[in-house]
């Protein structure tokens, strides 16, 4: 994935008229791709993932007040950015309580008086020696403010005032949108459809809604791998090809939960 800073560097390069002029445009554009890989390859495929359950009660309140902030900037929320932030709510395997919560905080954030830069450095002073933690921060806002067509310069210069109080330079922010971009390509292509459809089948196989917390699909996960897997029907003696159907069933549960675990960051 981190080849555009090659192929926009050649692109550049050539539109010059002078073709030696593309290949500085491709060592330029490795330098790019380069460090946007050692600042997200780190995180994995899914650079939320692991991570996303382990964040303090403030980051939470902080990013869902900044994001009521950002989205309100240019004078409406869309339904876009409704269901991102609420796609959002449930990778963080909230409860409903907490669901209420968050919602209060964007709220509270949409006000044209929330100090958001005060606010901001305090989460920066508590996350002094985190730079991966105030980098997921502004990855989860980037989300939802991409979630829609177009993003208004409003919302770029919030975006830059929080990278600002963050202390994230424009290159990291331009890498951090170039690989959001990237990703919602893939979403729109025909392998993410195809992808999309796996992720839809493994919500079915589980019998579980998309807005579904962690803690319920880790229960339907459990109650299936209960009920089909082969040890739990020797006892009657089954013949072989019940066996069989109890293995099949328990490797497709297992691989869906699997996959759910791995988007959503279940832990």
């Amino acid at each position: 994935m981190h080849y555009w800073g090659k192929v926009l560097g050649a692109v550049a390069g050539l539109a010059t008229g002078r073709p030696w002029m593309a290949l500085i445009g491709v060592v330029l554009g490795h330098q790019f791709d380069r460090g946007f890989a050692e600042r997200f390859s780190r995180f994995g495929a899914d650079p939320t993932n692991g991570k996303l359950e382990k964040l303090s009660a403030q980051f939470v309140q902080t990013l869902f007040q900044s994001m009521g902030h950002l989205t309100k900037v240019d004078g409406r929320v869309t339904e876009d950015e409704i269901r991102a932030a609420r796609a959002l709510m449930h990778r963080l395997g909230l409860g409903p309580v907490e669901i209420r919560q968050a919602i209060a905080w964007f709220e509270a954030g949409k006000r044209t008086d929330y100090p958001l830069k005060s606010t901001l450095r305090q989460l920066r002073a508590d996350s002094a020696r985190k730079a991966d933690t105030r980098m997921l921060f502004v990855r989860l806002l980037m989300e939802v403010a991409l979630s829609k067509p177009t993003l208004h310069q409003k919302e770029r210069a919030v975006i830059w005032s929080i990278c600002t109080e963050l202390d994230i330079g424009r290159v990291e922010l331009a890498q951090l949108e170039a690989m959001l971009r990237a990703q919602r390509g893939f979403k729109r292509s025909a392998a993410g459809s195809v992808d999309m459809q796996r992720v839809d089948a493994a919500y079915e196989m589980l019998g579980v809604q998309k807005a579904a917390t962690n803690a319920e699909i880790k229960k339907a996960y459990r109650r299936l791998m209960n009920k089909n897997h082969p040890d739990k029907i020797m006892a009657s003696k089954p013949d072989q090809a019940v066996i069989s159907e109890a293995e099949r069933r328990t490797r497709e549960v297992r691989g869906a939960y699997e996959m759910l675990k791995a988007r959503r960051s279940i832990r």
